[in-house]
């Protein structure tokens, strides 16, 4: 790390952050290579990626974000984002390219530390205020009441001012609008208090109210923050989606190659793709044969060889041999990115979804002022004209219906909830998810990565002589085939030493060869080998006469049968939608008693599905992991990714699972119908306070000091009813 991103020390947290941020926002930007890590989960991840690009020849500075799971690398001209790529393999970590025209790094914390900025100041400045009112209260009178008074009124002025912002300037906003939002009356009573305690102050009067005006301040920031803190997390999944896309491709004219930006691609253009690297383009294999990763597009288990004429799309890996495409659709026309538009559109139609809270302060907010003006008025009258008795009961009027303990009924059920399940392994990153769980009657999950661990592993290993594994082992390590890589591991993890082979080769598309004992040796597709016998997942071995196969199965996802089998019992419909072949689908839902399932699925048929589900009246869950179930998990009423899923799919999730161990899925569909019980309890709390308290402030029988303290008394249950759910 350079000095220069390191800020002096400071006595005040708060300014020792904003310079740290602005110097991570700064090396970002001047980033020229910046990665996704999926992967990534702990500080020591940090340490050993930033240690070893650091030391990298050509790289000048790596600076690693784990909220982010990015890496922006600060490098030379010649280093390429492949160079970086294979150097975080070798140390075990999964990595993409983003780009960073698209994907911007500034994204910091700025809403949440000022709002807690703002909640630090009231607080502050309640206990100072509160300090005076007790001498008043102990009986301080004439020059001293006075001077304490004006005191309070120095330190709640410019504390209300301050601290208030965030609800004056949604109040605005609203108004500008031509409506009245919750923080219309809150603004009000604000405004109202600070006024006519500074009127009684300046009149000589017994009672101010300046620590019930900090007070509803301070009560009111904990319920923003709350609520803040249950959205945080929350991102864009178009944007990652977008900024998944291939930045930059080798374009292939007159025999040279040059490195160019993807939109600067025509229809027509040459480019190439080689092995390891992402397919930029749609297009058309022009030359070269290898096999292609489709698995993150169409969870397709195996790789799908791809020869001449063959169509290859934006987003798929090129594993064993270079191609040479001709591009058919580039940039904003690629499949890719027409995924991208339906995300973005599926997350604008989701984003509709209004809360309890909003349909409750829809219909509360216009009747508070519209009841304080009345109460204003009719003392008014029946005083005679008393103006400062009749602005004292509108105030309290106002500040004892104003809507703290609504605006804390979600949040803080929310936030209880929300601690819950993340003890359980789940991160809730919408505020509305647990909202819309409760309403959730069917589930759809991907089978891929989700309800199995994406992985292939060999079963039969214990079938072959020790000799046969070590040459398999030998082979397989020459290879980036996904089988090989599963066989070569799980030998190695059997301690056993691979066979001296020579002369290794990658047939692109068929398998590796090589020499052993003076004889041709091979692994691979059964056909290639010499063999007609084909198991739905395997790899073959000959070694000369003999053959060896290798069966694969995609390990279960620990807790998966007891996922479905509880899910069942909380009278939900389960389906399996996947893009991988009839018969593997098939097999797994038969296994997990799942009685409707669907494969050979693309995308765009799995968001079909789902909006097709939700046309026909079900609420739908979608569990996935893939780049193919982003759109299906945006357009979803509610949907959960694991944490080994990609950057695109956890980010159009309202909920992460970050353990290996599913089962914990079935407890957040039942937290989302308690949460919602305990939401609807906060509301009726709410109301009955206001049937009790209203008439009593409306009769003159409560000052606004004890209107502030009745308020906080309700703020304080509603807390305490949401803590139930712990």
């Amino acid at each position: 790390m350079t000095s220069a991103l390191r800020p002096p020390p400071s006595a005040c947290p708060g300014c020792a952050v904003a310079p740290a941020a602005a110097g991570l926002a700064e090396a970002a930007a001047g980033a020229r290579l910046l990665l996704s890590l999926p992967t990534i989960h702990c500080a020591g991840c940090i340490s050993t990626i930033e240690r070893d690009l650091d030391a990298a020849p050509g790289v000048r500075s790596a600076r690693v974000n784990l909220t982010l799971k990015r890496v922006s690398v600060d490098a030379e001209p010649d280093i390429s984002a492949a160079d970086i790529i294979a150097r975080l393999e070798r140390l075990g970590y999964e990595a993409h390219e983003l780009d960073p025209g698209v994907l911007s790094m500034t994204e910091t914390d700025l809403q949440g530390r000022d709002l807690l900025m703002r909640l630090g100041v009231a607080g502050f400045a309640m206990m100072n205020i509160m300090l005076l009112s007790v001498a008043v209260w102990a009986g301080a009178a004439d020059a001293t009441r006075d001077m304490f008074h004006l005191i309070s009124a120095l330190i709640a002025i410019p504390t209300v001012a301050f601290s208030g912002q965030p609800f004056f300037r949604s109040a605005v906003r609203a108004l500008a609008a031509g409506r009245l939002n919750m923080d219309g009356p809150i603004a009000l009573a604000l405004i109202l208090t600070v006024a006519i305690s500074l009127y009684e102050t300046l009149q000589s009067g017994q009672h101010a109210y300046f620590e019930a005006v900090v007070m509803l301040t301070f009560f009111l920031l904990i319920g923003r923050y709350l609520d803040y803190r249950a959205r945080a997390l929350a991102r864009s999944a178009a944007q990652e989606l977008a900024a998944l896309e291939v930045p930059r491709a080798v374009r292939l004219r007159d025999g040279a190659e040059t490195t160019v930006p993807v939109a600067e691609l025509a229809v027509g253009d040459l480019v190439l793709v080689r092995p390891g690297g992402r397919v930029p383009v749609d297009g058309v294999v022009a030359a070269g044969r290898s096999e292609v990763d489709r698995s993150l597009l169409t969870g397709e288990t195996l790789p799908v060889v791809t020869a001449e004429g063959a169509h290859v799309s934006a987003g798929e890996v090129n594993l064993t041999g270079p191609l040479t495409v001709r591009v058919t659709a580039a940039g904003r026309d690629s499949s890719l990115h027409r995924m991208a538009d339906l995300v973005a559109a599926a997350e604008s139609a989701r984003t509709r979804y209004t809360t309890l809270a909003d349909r409750a302060a829809r219909a509360y907010a216009p009747t508070i002022p519209l009841l304080s003006l009345g109460a204003f008025v009719a003392w008014m009258w029946i005083s005679g004209g008393d103006l400062r008795l009749s602005v004292n009961i509108a105030i309290a009027t106002l500040i004892i219906t104003c809507p703290c303990a609504l605006g804390l009924a979600v949040p803080a059920v929310v936030t209880a909830a929300s601690g819950k399940l993340f003890r359980k392994g789940l991160l809730i990153k919408d505020g509305t998810a647990l909202e819309r769980l409760a309403e959730v009657d069917t589930v759809v999950f991907d089978k891929t990565g989700t309800l199995t661990m994406g992985t292939p592993v060999p079963d039969n290993l214990d079938d072959h002589p020790v000799e046969a594994l070590q040459v398999a082992l030998a082979l397989a390590e020459g290879s980036g085939h996904p089988l090989a890589l599963a066989l070569a591991r799980a030998l190695r993890g059997r301690g056993l030493q691979p066979a001296v082979v020579d002369d290794l080769r990658e047939a692109p598309g068929y398998g590796v060869q090589g020499v052993w004992r003076g004889r041709t040796v091979r692994l691979g597709r059964a056909g290639w080998v010499g063999t007609t016998h084909a198991a739905t997942t395997g790899a073959y071995l000959s070694l000369g006469e003999e053959t060896h196969s290798f069966t694969f199965t995609d390990a279960l996802r620990p807790g998966a049968e007891a996922l479905v089998r509880d899910l069942k019992a909380q009278a939900k419909d389960v389906w399996l939608i996947s893009g991988d072949v009839s018969a593997a689908v098939e097999a797994m839902a038969r296994r997990l008693g799942i009685d409707h399932w669907q494969a050979n699925a693309l995308p765009a048929e799995k968001a079909a599905k789902v909006a097709a589900l939700q046309a026909a009246g079900h609420r739908v869950l979608m569990v996935g992991d893939g780049l193919n179930d982003t759109v299906a998990l945006s357009s979803a009423h509610v949907s959960i990714s694991p944490a080994s899923a990609l950057d695109a799919a956890r980010a159009a999730s309202d909920i992460v699972l970050l353990g290996r161990d599913i089962a914990p899925v079935a407890d957040a569909v039942r937290m989302g119908g308690l949460s919602s019980r305990r939401i609807r309890e906060n509301f009726w709390q709410s109301g009955l306070y206001n049937a009790v308290f209203v008439p009593i402030a409306l009769v003159g029988l409560c000052t606004p000091l004890w209107a502030a303290l009745a308020m906080s008394v309700s703020s304080i249950t509603v807390s305490l009813n949401a803590l139930r759910l712990k």
